[in-house]
Parts: structure tokens; C-alpha cells; sequence
């Protein structure tokens, strides 16, 4: 039986699901087994997993930041996030400040041995996947170049890798436009003149 302990809920559901209620109660049967005390229920509804920016997990992001609760528990890995990237970045975030997490579905739980490999796991993942992205727009960047299209100096703190990670998780150029603080034609510009020569067309 695993030690006593104050734990919270992360639920989500997109525009067309109906209700959290599966999630809640398989949230509650594991709590209940391991002696946990579920101490609140953080709700998106509505909003897609490939959006960062969201209340409720924005406000569970300061709560662990102000050691509410010793761990999270969500339904499914994709109920947080969908890309590896995001992922890693919330778990990274609670286990700064001690704070576990569990996938109920998954069966992944950070208190044990098994969970403490597979986050370990997942920082790999993330940094070879980031290193990936980084050497196509390098490459793509400088093909772009020789061919004569301009892809001048960008403005303080755009990201070109960052910009074309989004783009391939499925981030609309507006939303990308948004996130990185600059115009949407820069985006779009941008992304027409880096993947042009990876073979991939923005979308309209």
C-alpha cells in the first residue's frame, strides 16, 4: 500500500467529447487503491491537446509551483499533451518541485522505479527530437539561401526550430504567429521559404 498522500486531478476534453466523467472515475478507483486523497479536479472543456496555453492547466502549473499537492494524475498521456515536447515540459515542471505524476491508462506512475525509466526515457526523446528539428532548418535555411530565397535576420527571441516544430504538430500559423509575438505573414513567410525545400507546403 503506498504511502498516504494529497493529489490532484487533470481532465480535458476536446469540442467533441461529451463529459470527463470516465476520466473522473477512473481517477478516483486508482486514488482509492493507492490510499491517495484527491484533493481537487483541474477541467479544460473544450480545447484541444495541442494548445499549451490552457486556465486550467495554467493554474495547476502555479499551484505545484506553490507545493499544493504531492502529485498529478491524468486519465491518458494525451489528456495533458500531445506532442513529446509538451509532455516533457509539464513533467519536468513537478518533478522540479517534487511533485509525482500518474498515467492512469498508461499505467505510468513516477513514485516507482518503472515511471522514474520512462521519464527518463522521454527527456532523450525530446532532445533527439529537438536536435533533429534544429539540423533541417539549419539545413533547410541554408538550401533556401543558395536557391535565392530571403530569409532574413529574424527579430529578437523568434525561434526558427520552435516555429517549425509547431507547424509540424499541427499549430495553426496564426497561433504560431501568436506564441512567438510576431505577424502572421512573418510566419507564413518563414515557413513557405523553410519547408519549400523540405517538400512540405504550409497551410492555406
Amino acid at each position: 500500500m503506498s504511502k498516504t498522500k494529497n493529489v490532484v486531478a487533470y481532465l480535458r476534453i476536446s469540442t467533441d467529447e461529451q463529459n470527463t466523467g470516465s476520466q473522473v472515475e477512473a481517477i478516483k478507483r486508482y486514488c482509492v487503491n493507492q490510499s491517495w486523497t484527491l484533493k481537487k479536479v483541474y477541467e479544460d472543456k473544450g480545447v484541444s491537446g495541442a494548445v499549451d496555453d490552457r486556465p486550467a492547466l495554467n493554474q495547476l502549473k502555479k499551484d505545484c509551483m506553490d507545493s499544493k499537492f504531492q502529485a498529478v494524475l491524468v486519465f491518458r498521456f494525451d489528456r495533458m499533451a500531445r506532442s513529446t515536447s509538451h509532455l516533457l515540459e509539464c513533467l519536468q515542471l513537478f518533478n522540479r518541485y517534487g511533485v509525482d505524476f500518474v498515467s492512469v491508462s498508461e499505467g505510468v506512475d513516477t513514485t516507482t522505479a518503472v515511471g522514474k525509466m520512462i521519464f527518463t526515457f522521454l527527456s532523450a526523446i525530446s532532445e533527439f527530437e529537438r536536435e533533429i528539428i534544429k539540423q533541417r532548418v539549419v539545413a533547410g535555411v541554408r538550401k533556401a539561401q543558395a536557391e535565392g530565397t530571403h530569409c532574413g535576420r529574424p527579430r529578437k527571441g523568434f525561434d526558427y526550430a520552435e516555429v517549425i516544430r509547431l507547424h509540424k504538430e499541427g499549430w495553426s500559423l496564426r497561433q504560431i504567429a501568436e506564441k512567438q509575438g510576431v505577424s502572421y505573414v512573418t510566419i507564413y513567410r518563414t515557413i513557405k521559404g523553410v519547408t519549400k525545400t523540405l517538400k512540405t507546403s504550409p497551410p492555406e
